[in-house]
């Protein structure tokens, strides 16, 4: 089992956390600790954010367990925090975001200049202030495998990591989560609710599948997010 400490400052925890997703097996065991207490009350929502379940806490340790996810790649400073509904099984097992074939997010994002190296979250995060997370970090073949209850969870998550990184947006890619939580007529663009105190703007998914959504207009809804003048 591998042990690590988590130390300040806080904001860095995010992607020691990615590091430690990526190098642990599926289904292997870590144990966390901290001495810092900003660390401490936010560790369970950065352990799931990393991809892990936590199994208990003893003695000022953490014990979790790594889970067929993704991690969130996130820090201070975010230009856009990109928010899809939950990793794909592809994805997970390829270690990015939106990996599966036919999925336009990156070439989207690449062509609204968000990005300059696709399939690279780091790249994207450290480079350009695009930082990603998943509103359930759950696994699945497919986003409508989710229950109403997974996505209210994972938006009070959300909700607590954009209040305290403060990104200048946040962009859900994918309306079916929102809708189901916030407002079921939500149509793509900026929102009347805020996350955090910032802008959350809501676009369609970049899946191939979603015929109805033409490349030209999901590069114009990252264009648009990226504005941040969301009301």
């Amino acid at each position: 089992m591998e042990r690590i400490e988590l130390k300040e400052p806080a904001s860095t925890v995010p992607m020691h956390l990615a590091a430690l997703h990526r190098r642990t097996a599926v289904g292997a065991p870590v144990a966390v600790v901290t001495s810092s207490a900003a660390i401490a009350t936010r560790l369970t929502d950065l352990l799931v954010g990393a991809g892990f379940h936590v199994d208990d806490r003893a003695d000022g340790t953490v014990h979790a367990t790594r889970v067929r996810s993704l991690p969130d790649t996130v820090g201070p400073g975010m230009r856009m925090l990109v928010c899809g509904l939950n990793p794909s099984e592809y994805a997970a097992d390829a270690g990015v975001g939106f990996a599966r074939p036919g999925n336009r997010f990156w070439p989207a994002a690449s062509a609204a200049g968000l990005v300059s190296v696709a399939r690279d979250a780091d790249h994207a995060l450290a480079h350009h202030g695009l930082g990603m997370t998943d509103l359930v970090k759950r696994a699945t073949r497919r986003a409508d495998e989710l229950s109403t209850d997974e996505y209210r969870t994972g938006l009070d998550r959300v909700d607590r990591l954009v209040e305290w990184l403060r990104p200048d947006v946040v962009c859900f890619v994918g309306l079916a989560g929102w809708r189901a939580v916030v407002d079921r007529t939500a149509r793509p663009g900026f929102q009347y609710r805020r996350l955090g105190a910032r802008p959350v703007y809501l676009m369609p998914s970049t899946s191939g599948r979603n015929a109805h959504a033409s490349f030209e207009g999901l590069v114009d809804h990252l264009r648009a997010a990226a504005t941040s003048t969301g009301s």
